[in-house]
């Protein structure tokens, strides 16, 4: 397997826009009266579930399909389980469904109460897993040989036109460092680096972390090309940042950390940036579950046939076949295409043409990675021709001249090769 570092060969063509002015709050959208839930998880066949339709959830309330599984949703609401099913997603992913019909009552479970009163690192990853930017504490415990010595906190957005973790960061920086605080006590981890780009890194102020500015060209603010700037050496293709002693967590799931511990409350309001068909740009505050659909007719944005709706941002974003699609813990973004913007893309032989090669930040050979991919070659591609170095920029299906969608089958190899190691696993 080639091994190469990875590093910018070129000035970035593209810039993340750093916004300099106050943003105006977030459009409150009130919980609707259905929520979904997606687990990333089948149900155990020929068992039942430890929650069944029919039965009454309170908010906060931890929902599992199985004893065994780390998986796990979190009521954002009280209510009554209406529905379980299979939900597809993402590149091929199928996940399961769990559909609460809200009630008026405010029962809360108290299950979060009582880890307040005694946080731990172990409760943790048993219930604040699904806060607002999906912080994996499980990291914290994975490799006792190699323990984690610094928590990264990317403030950076990771698309085009998304601002939402920007908003967050100079909204919210009491909240941050509070965060921080806690993060701290619960992982016993006193190094903590905050990411920023680099306009609007003034006038943050003690707040328990160094801050690093980070160049707003594309795709600087990626983790891959972030670990590089905090450790300030190349790193070797398919490095798990966990063996470099770095912990990445995103910067809303720490100030989501620090107001759910102090005002007792979970919070489950995630914060999106709406990026409509002239590009314009809004924010909201939406439930967890809550069917973007819904947030479509809250801005006023409206969807005809053959238009595109990507969850994220145009580059590595990635589309989906229905609005009643929920908003999970990780979604930051949701963009409209008009139907008559949407590039073409085609089944054409590739060119050679080497822009792919020349904008990579990684330096994969694509144009040959390209041909490996297409015909289903995914191990070869992943020995051979650092499919694994991917960063996941999407720049590769931006400037293809031959209109492949490149980064789709990049997602879709390493999709079918995590798939067949878990089969494997399991078969073991």
């Amino acid at each position: 397997m080639l091994k190469r570092s990875f590093f910018a060969v070129s000035a970035p063509r593209l810039q993340v826009e750093a916004v300099h002015t106050k943003l105006p709050e977030p459009r409150q959208i009130a919980a609707p009266d259905t929520l979904t839930l997606l687990i990333e998880d089948q149900p155990v066949t020929g068992h039942a579930l430890p929650v069944q339709a029919g039965d009454s959830v309170q908010a906060g309330q931890k929902i599992q399909l199985s004893a065994q599984s780390e998986a796990y949703a979190v009521a954002p609401a009280a209510g009554t389980v209406k529905n379980i099913e299979r939900f597809p997603g993402e590149s091929g992913k199928l996940f399961t469904a769990v559909t609460i019909a809200v009630s008026k009552d405010s029962a809360y479970d108290d299950g979060f109460a009582a880890y307040c009163s005694n946080p731990s690192l172990q409760g943790a990853i048993d219930l604040l897993q699904c806060l607002p930017g999906t912080p994996d504490f499980r990291i914290f415990k994975a490799d006792a040989d190699n323990p984690i010595q610094t928590i990264v906190i990317n403030a950076m957005d990771q698309d085009l036109l998304i601002i939402t973790a920007q908003y967050a960061l100079t909204t919210y920086l009491a909240e941050l460092k509070t965060g921080i605080a806690h993060l701290k006590a619960i992982t016993g981890i006193e190094d903590v680096v905050v990411t920023a780009p680099k306009e609007i890194i003034q006038g943050f102020g003690e707040i328990g972390a160094t801050v690093i500015s980070i160049d707003t060209g594309y795709p600087q603010g990626l983790p891959h090309l972030v670990a590089q700037r905090v450790t300030g050496n190349e790193i070797p293709a398919q490095t798990d940042f966990t063996k470099l002693g770095l912990a990445f967590l995103d910067v809303e799931a720490v100030i989501s950390l620090g107001r759910s511990l102090e005002t007792r409350e979970m919070v489950q309001a995630k914060l999106i940036t709406v990026i409509d068909k002239q590009g314009d740009r809004s924010l909201v505050s939406a439930t967890i579950g809550t069917p973007i659909g819904d947030i479509f007719k809250h801005v006023g944005l409206t969807l005809n046939d053959q238009d595109r709706i990507i969850i994220g941002g145009p580059l590595n974003g990635f589309s989906i076949f229905s609005d009643s699609f929920p908003v999970r813990p990780d979604t930051h973004a949701i963009m409209v295409q008009d139907k008559g913007d949407i590039a073409m893309v085609s089944d054409n032989a590739c060119i050679n043409c080497g822009d792919c090669v020349r904008i990579c930040p990684a330096r994969i050979p694509v144009n040959l990675l390209i041909r490996y991919l297409e015909a289903g070659e995914y191990e070869e591609a992943a020995d051979n021709y650092d499919l694994y170095a991917c960063v996941d920029c999407g720049l590769c299906s931006f400037v293809c001249v031959a209109k492949i969608p490149i980064y789709q089958s990049i997602k879709l190899a390493k999709y079918e090769l995590e798939r067949a190691t878990d089969g494997e696993a399991e078969d073991e």
